[in-house]
C-alpha cells in the first residue's frame, strides 16, 4: 500500500522535524507573508469571499455578456481587505464605513463603464474617498484620497477621472479571483 508521501523526494519537498514539507507548502506560506507584508490591515477571513464573488461576477459576465449588480459590495469588500475599512450597515447615510477615525465614502468603476469616472455627492460626510477601479479584465485597483486634497467646486456633486490621481506605492492591487 502506498501513501501521498511515497512520491516526495528532494526534488518537490524537503525532509524536516520527522515530516515532508512540500515546495507547494513553502511557496504558499511565503505568498501569504508577502500577502500580509502588502495588505497590514487585511482581514483574512474576507478574501476567499472577495476572490469568490469576483469570480462569479467575471464567470456570469462570459457566459452571459451581462453583469451582476455586486461591483459595489466588491468595492467595499476590497476597502475591508486592503485598507482595513469598517463598513457601516447597509444603506447608512454619510458614508461607507471608517478607517480609524476617517469616514470614508467608497466609489466603484464597474468593468463595464464606458469612462473611467465617479461621481462624488460632497453633501455626504466623508474624510476620505476610495476609487476602486475594477477592469475587463476584473483586475482590481484601488486610490485612497483625502478629501481636503479634492478640486473645490461650487455645488454638491464633483466628477473625478481615475487617471487623475496617480499610482503611488500606497496604491494597492487586489488579490485576484482564483
Amino acid at each position: 500500500m502506498h501513501g501521498p508521501t511515497d512520491n516526495w523526494n528532494e526534488d518537490n519537498a524537503i525532509y524536516d522535524d520527522g515530516e515532508w514539507i512540500t515546495w507547494t507548502e513553502i511557496n504558499s506560506h511565503l505568498a501569504r507573508l508577502e500577502f500580509e507584508a502588502r495588505f497590514p490591515d487585511l482581514d483574512v477571513d474576507l478574501v476567499p469571499i472577495f476572490q469568490d464573488l469576483l469570480a462569479v461576477a467575471q464567470d456570469y459576465h462570459h457566459l452571459t455578456g451581462s453583469h451582476l449588480q455586486v461591483y459595489g459590495d466588491l468595492g467595499e469588500l476590497y476597502g475591508a481587505i486592503t485598507h482595513g475599512l469598517k463598513l457601516h450597515r447597509n444603506y447608512a447615510q454619510g458614508s461607507d464605513g471608517k478607517i480609524g477615525n476617517h469616514f470614508v465614502e467608497v466609489k466603484t468603476i464597474t468593468p463595464f463603464k464606458s469612462k473611467d469616472t465617479i461621481t462624488l455627492n460632497l453633501k455626504r460626510n466623508f474624510s476620505k474617498v476610495l476609487i476602486v477601479k475594477i477592469d475587463d479584465d476584473f483586475e482590481v485597483q484601488s486610490r485612497l484620497i483625502d478629501r481636503k486634497t479634492l478640486p473645490k467646486v461650487k455645488g454638491d456633486k464633483l466628477k473625478l477621472n481615475w487617471a487623475d490621481f496617480a499610482c503611488k506605492p500606497a496604491d494597492q492591487v487586489a488579490p485576484q479571483a482564483s
